[in-house]
């Protein structure tokens, strides 16, 4: 009995704690950084948006995790988190200063490409060699099936409420499937204008709200396919973040080795995050691949440093050249990374890189039942052909389809964050990144068709 009751006030000591601090604790530290924003106290630095992204994120965390239905399917506390502190943004609640403050954070100082390079290297760094030949053989065909599934559906769509499928697939699954906003639908612009002798703006402006409406459609489905999978019907269909099938025992043929690591190779991780991100931008300025006309439309692509990134550490990777200690301690850093400034990251993202007015203005019922089956069209194709090559259709669908049919890295943390798949954010890149310089190239030819 004395067990019990030991037992039972743990749980409820616990229940009164916030982000692991006693619930005055935490009173005491939001209590300090609202007055600071609200008095127009707060540094304009990383420190003053450390101070209040933590404070919105976790409170709003807190909440989402709690909500029935929302914490289930559509993405429980980080979700909320980002909608949340776009929300406050919007109806003015959040003084411009902070918001100032956050775009700091988020665009100069730029704490979301370090939050993504630690991913890719410590996610890529753990995966096995073989596994990691074959992910990326496979992922190819699952990207164009999304593609291919998205275009056919979104066509259904438009058919359901009057759009014709020229413009479905021109104003409608480009942009929504083009990699996002910087490296997609502004350079698919410019193709459209070379293409049609129109002026860009307008199919720009139509196209990131169409974009916007998508991606808060693929995040709302990456929650769904996460509780899919965690239903007894949808076990088989999942890694539960392992995208390749029977990858235990392909894992088993190169054994096992028992790694100790120290603080030291953990901070070597980010070390070596920074160094792949620094040789990803060199090669992004130094490769330049050829302008070429296609369909009357002068096409320049250009790789992201992400790309490049994803390719390097791969390499790096395969050629067993990084110590088996090092690749441990960026995996440990990944891991917390992605779970202690989850929220941080996605409540700057809702406060400096979201606009809901632009989503507001395009919801439409046919502009979201269009949007919706796009989504869903990406879904259906890359889980089916992911399926086919070896791989769980949910992480398929997840990574080449959802990560494909959101607003580029932002989004693909989004969606990944929904999904609790973290993990997945080296493919989620090439998603973003090659596929949507695969969408610029299918732009040219869409446009030179259709328009």
């Amino acid at each position: 009995m004395a067990t019990m009751s030991a037992t039972q006030q743990k749980v409820q000591k616990e229940a009164f704690k916030i982000f692991g601090m006693a619930w005055y604790v935490y009173a005491a530290v939001a209590g300090i950084a609202l007055i600071a924003m609200f008095g127009d106290y707060l540094p304009s630095n990383t420190v003053g948006a450390f101070a209040i992204l933590y404070t919105l994120g976790i409170a709003l965390g807190w909440i989402g995790d709690r909500i029935p239905v929302w914490n289930t399917y559509i993405g429980g506390g980080s979700i909320l988190a980002f909608l949340g502190s776009a929300y406050l943004v919007y109806i003015g609640i959040i003084p411009e200063a902070t918001i100032e403050t956050v775009k700091i954070f988020m665009d100069t100082t730029d704490f979301l490409d370090l939050f993504i390079a630690v991913l890719i290297t410590g996610s890529i760094l753990s995966v096995n060699r073989k596994l990691l030949l074959k992910a990326f053989a496979g992922y190819l065909p699952a990207i164009l099936a999304g593609i291919v599934g998205a275009i056919l559906l979104g066509m259904v769509g438009g058919l359901l409420v009057g759009v014709e499928p020229a413009r479905v697939a021109t104003e409608y699954v480009l942009p929504i499937m083009g990699g996002g906003t910087g490296a997609g639908a502004i350079p698919m612009a410019d193709i459209y204008a070379n293409a049609t002798g129109n002026d860009p703006a307008k199919w720009l402006s139509f196209g990131l709200s169409i974009l916007t409406i998508a991606n808060i459609i693929a995040i709302m489905a990456a929650g769904v396919l996460n509780k899919i999978g965690e239903l007894s019907f949808g076990k088989a269909l999942t890694g539960n973040g392992e995208l390749i099938r029977n990858a235990e025992d392909i894992s088993a043929l190169e054994g096992k080795e028992e790694v100790k690591v120290t603080q030291r190779d953990i901070a070597c991780g980010l070390i070596l995050a920074c160094a792949f991100y620094v040789a990803g931008n060199i090669l992004s300025k130094v490769v330049q691949i050829p302008e070429f006309t296609l369909f009357g439309s002068t096409l320049k692509i250009d790789i992201h440093r992400f790309a490049w990134m994803v390719v390097l550490v791969a390499i790096a990777n395969i050629a067993g050249v990084i110590p088996a200690e090092l690749r441990v301690g960026a995996n440990k850093l990944q891991g917390y990374f992605s779970k202690q400034f989850l929220l941080v990251i996605m409540c700057g993202v809702g406060i400096a890189l979201t606009d809901l007015g632009e989503l507001i203005a395009a919801f439409t019922f046919g502009n979201v039942l269009i949007a919706a089956l796009i989504v869903v069209g990406a879904i259906l194709g890359s889980g089916l052909v992911g399926w086919l090559v070896g791989f769980y259709p949910i992480e398929t669908a997840i990574t080449a389809g959802l990560c494909m049919a959101n607003r580029g890295g932002s989004g693909d943390l989004a969606v990944l964050g929904a999904a609790k798949r973290m993990e997945l954010i080296s493919f989620a890149q090439i998603s973003s990144r090659l596929g949507g310089g695969l969408m610029l190239i299918i732009a040219s030819v869409v446009f030179g068709i259709f328009c």
